[in-house]
């Protein structure tokens, strides 16, 4: 229908040019848009507004120009005029039957859009280090990101699902050491665990695993370990300066061979669980790009030639910097420490290049909230590289907070103290969780209800979406218990006679999902989809408990099932979306 009254109106401003009111060179860009209260029609367009300035006109009366212009069409019952000049259409309630009969058609397929036609997207998120189980907060990013690709993709973008793993630097180091620690635990040497090591369960079970295998091969005597190592900070110490003097002695040690065994056993294990984890949330991705290879491959080096090419680095004590407050960045960026290593930005650097150079259209980064100021320093390095870093979106994701009815659950992955999403999956189920985390926008703060996740009431958003699509199912499995066949062809004959308000509002809903899907992908916001599933859910549950569907007039009632059955692929399709299991039983 949207695109019947789109080109009415282009048919409209066709005869104004004509007619001299407009120029000939006018190209409008104009919204079409469902009306937001049934008094003012069906849908509404903001035309009249946007060629005002250009027709020199008071919006309301180049309204009534276009008004008067507009070809007569069956499926327009009436069109009228509303504050500074938006034009309102009424549609014929026969003309939108059409949306049951191509709904029926397109099945599943129904309300997917060719406006990414073309286009390459590239989609990096969850990206969390590989140092520990995924927890809660990484979960509602990983939800959004599945979210915001599925919709991408079916709005006809060519989505590649991405996660950068961490796999070099310092906080594997710390993991690596943190393993072996608890390994010579298990040897039975007596060592004080650092303030700064990973402590979580996970850390133990790996050691324990590794003991299992290998024994006493990587013992060595906890004296020489902690032999003139700087103090730790509940002995006044530095607690930075005391694990990065255990991971060089754990270096010295092991030996680079042998400490490489704990370095890829901690890596290997974790990634995988991470991988595990992911697959049985819904979450999976076209690729599992490497720090490691990309650092090995000689790109970082590559990028920061090209930032040296390019004026844009300088030496200050003793470390190299990028100047990327020259390119809107709050100040300059170290790129490589005093100690020769380069830093995170200068991986990242290397990486965005990747990225470019890959050919992507459109480049969508999810972060979490709290790397914010980090998204200036990247879009400098993409400007310094010569790249256009409009390409680039960072999208913030607010990490979820946990509660255990009034007590907020603290999470720490150093200290260990979190929920994991695992955990957090098998409490809540994953659909709840999914329906949960995209719910809102992502840049609003989230406080997750485990009591209302798990309730069986119409007060948990999920469960009531779900026994809409099942009641759905019940009404067709109560035909069958009669010994009734729905007949499909005569329902579509009969659709006339579905005048009653609450098919008419369940009609126009389901005309909607197209243009919410569309939007829901172009705007990176599947909240918008999770609100009109809701809205779809009501309008089934006021319609079902208000009418039968299972009347004697064969007419009504197959007329009836084939709005439901619409209802019913609707549903499906959206919650197929969303990775939310449509139950046929609840």
């Amino acid at each position: 229908m949207k695109q019947k009254l789109e080109a009415l109106i282009l048919q409209a401003i066709d005869v104004l040019k004509k007619d001299g009111i407009l120029d000939g060179g006018v190209s409008p860009k104009f919204t079409i848009e469902h009306a937001r209260d049934a008094q003012h029609g069906d849908f509404a367009t903001n035309i009249a507004m946007m060629l005002a300035k250009p027709a020199k006109s008071n919006p309301r009366a180049l309204a009534e120009k276009i008004v008067a212009a507009l070809p007569v069409d069956s499926a327009v019952a009436r069109v009228a005029i509303a504050g500074p000049g938006f034009i309102n259409f009424f549609i014929d309630p026969n003309a939108q039957y059409q949306i049951i009969q191509k709904i029926h058609d397109d099945g599943s397929q129904f309300g997917l859009s060719r406006a990414g036609a073309g286009q390459k997207v590239q989609v990096e998120f969850v990206s969390a280090n590989p140092t520990g189980p995924l927890h809660v907060g990484h979960g509602r990013g990983a939800a959004y990101g599945s979210v915001v690709a599925d919709l991408l993709e079916a709005a006809g973008f060519e989505v590649h699902r991405e996660y950068y793993v961490n796999d070099a630097g310092r906080q594997m180091d710390i993991l690596a050491t943190s393993i072996w620690l608890r390994y010579l635990e298990e040897c039975g040497e007596i060592i004080p665990f650092p303030v700064n090591g990973y402590r979580g369960e996970y850390i133990r079970e790996i050691a324990a695993e590794i003991h299992k295998a290998s024994g006493n091969e990587y013992r060595r005597p906890a004296e020489l370990l902690i032999e003139n190592i700087p103090v730790d900070e509940p002995q006044g110490g530095d607690k930075e300066v005391h694990i990065d003097a255990l991971i060089e002695r754990a270096k010295t040690l092991l030996g680079s061979g042998l400490y490489q065994d704990i370095f890829q056993v901690g890596l290997k294990t974790i990634l995988q669980d991470i991988k595990e984890d992911l697959a049985e949330f819904g979450v999976n991705y076209q690729e599992w790009f490497s720090e490691r290879m990309l650092m090995e491959s000689g790109a970082v080096d590559e990028a920061l030639s090209r930032l040296q090419q390019a004026s844009y680095l300088y030496e200050k004590d003793g470390a190299t910097w990028f100047a990327s407050s020259r390119l809107g960045d709050e100040k300059d960026r170290v790129v490589v420490r005093e100690n020769g290593q380069g830093t995170y930005f200068a991986s990242d650097i290397a990486y965005h290049m990747n990225k470019l150079h890959r050919g992507y259209d459109r480049i969508i980064n999810i972060w979490g909230a709290d790397h914010h100021g980090y998204i200036p320093r990247v879009k400098a390095a993409m400007q310094a590289l010569g790249a256009d870093e409009s390409k680039l979106t960072v999208l913030l994701v607010q990490f979820a907070v946990l509660y255990r009815g009034e007590e907020k659950v603290q999470m720490s992955t150093r200290s260990g103290e979190f929920v994991t999403l695992r955990q957090l999956r098998n409490e809540v189920g994953k659909d709840a969780a999914r329906f949960f985390y995209v719910m809102r926008r992502s840049e609003q703060h989230m406080d997750f209800d485990l009591k209302l996740a798990t309730s069986r009431t119409n007060e948990n958003p999920v469960y009531y979406v779900q026994y809409a699509y099942a009641r759905i199912c019940s009404v067709f499995r109560q035909l069958d218990e009669k010994n009734w066949a729905r007949d499909l062809l005569d329902g579509m004959k009969h659709l006339a006679l579905l005048k009653e308000e609450h098919e008419l509002n369940l009609i126009g809903t389901l005309a909607r999902y197209p243009e919410v899907l569309e939007r829901s992908a172009l705007n990176y916001e599947p909240h918008q989809l999770i609100h009109y599933l809701r809205d779809l859910a009501t309008d089934f549950h006021t319609y079902y408990n208000a009418h039968q569907f299972l009347v004697e007039d064969s007419a009504l009632r197959n007329a009836r099932l084939n709005l439901i059955s619409a209802a019913k692929q609707v549903m499906a399709n959206g919650l197929e979306l969303l990775k939310i299991n449509a139950p046929e039983v609840m």
